[in-house]
């Protein structure tokens, strides 16, 4: 099957037929679907389909929203949003309307990914270190949270910050990039111990997996619809970010998908039908 992948190559598509081309488009993520696409753009977040066009506005407040996720049935997105003063998660229509409050803690949540069944939204916050944990507290270094989608209380899925979670199609486990220190996510060629590795997590047996183990960055893990390919964003071979695939039996076969040598790719997903 012929695979292609959303990244933040959306600079062509206008906001409306008269407007200026948008150069920083943030959070991209495509629908189940595939057909339409979430992203944020100043502070909003906006909906537009696959093929281009005009984008659509769905939120219009004074306060920053972004970080928008789809609920596996496409009708309901997740965001982040300091309408209340706080980084809290919200959840809408996937048309737009009225929002809702799903969490309400004074420190910053992130949604990252809904449960398969579309019952729960996983978060990461820094909200309560486990007192065996071995991770010296820090607002930076976050825990892993499930919440209904319809409010409630949270609970603790990781004690240890994992991040851009995507599950495996068997909805059993999941794939996710770690944080190891403090450094900027934005920085280009960063080499060091600290840098972001993709991992595998066996919600059944509580084992971690290592599946990518180099100096550099890889990032931003998705589990292709074979349930056998994992893609990723890393910086390889001297260039920078770009798409790479393995078999999620045998990480050491990396394969290139792209090849850009100077702009970086980002924000990658992936629909359920393969887009």
């Amino acid at each position: 099957m012929k695979k292609k992948f959303l990244a933040i190559s959306l600079a062509a598509i206008s906001l409306s037929a008269s407007a200026a081309t948008p150069l920083w488009l943030r959070d991209v993520k495509i629908a189940p679907d595939g057909k339409q696409i979430l992203f944020t753009y100043k502070g909003d977040i906006y909906k537009v389909a696959t093929e281009g066009g005009d984008a659509i506005r769905l939120t219009a407040l004074d306060s920053y929203e972004s970080m928008p996720i789809w609920s596996p049935d496409g009708k309901t997105i997740a965001f982040l949003s300091d309408r209340n003063g706080g980084q809290d998660i919200f959840t809408m229509s996937a048309n737009g309307g009225k929002a809702t409050r799903i969490t309400f803690s004074s420190e910053n949540e992130t949604p990252e990914a809904f449960t398969p069944d579309g019952k729960h939204i996983i978060f990461s916050a820094a909200l309560q270190d486990p007192a065996e944990s071995a991770l010296f507290p820090s607002r930076r270094l976050t825990e892993l949270y499930s919440i209904p989608v319809e409010g409630g209380r949270p609970k603790m899925v990781l004690a240890s910050p994992a991040q851009m979670i995507c599950y495996t199609t068997d909805g059993k486990s999941f794939l996710y990039h770690d944080q190891k220190g403090m450094e900027n996510e934005w920085r280009k060629h960063h080499t060091s111990s600290i840098t972001r590795d993709v991992w595998l997590y066996n919600a059944k047996t509580g084992k971690h997996s290592n599946l990518t183990d180099h100096a550099g960055e890889d990032r931003n893990p998705i589990m292709g619809v074979d349930g056998n390919t994992v893609y990723f964003l890393s910086e390889r071979e001297g260039k920078s970010f770009n798409v790479y695939s393995f078999p999620i039996d045998n990480p050491n076969a990396i394969t290139a998908v792209t090849s850009f040598k100077t702009h970086p790719v980002r924000f990658l997903s992936q629909g359920a039908d393969g887009t």
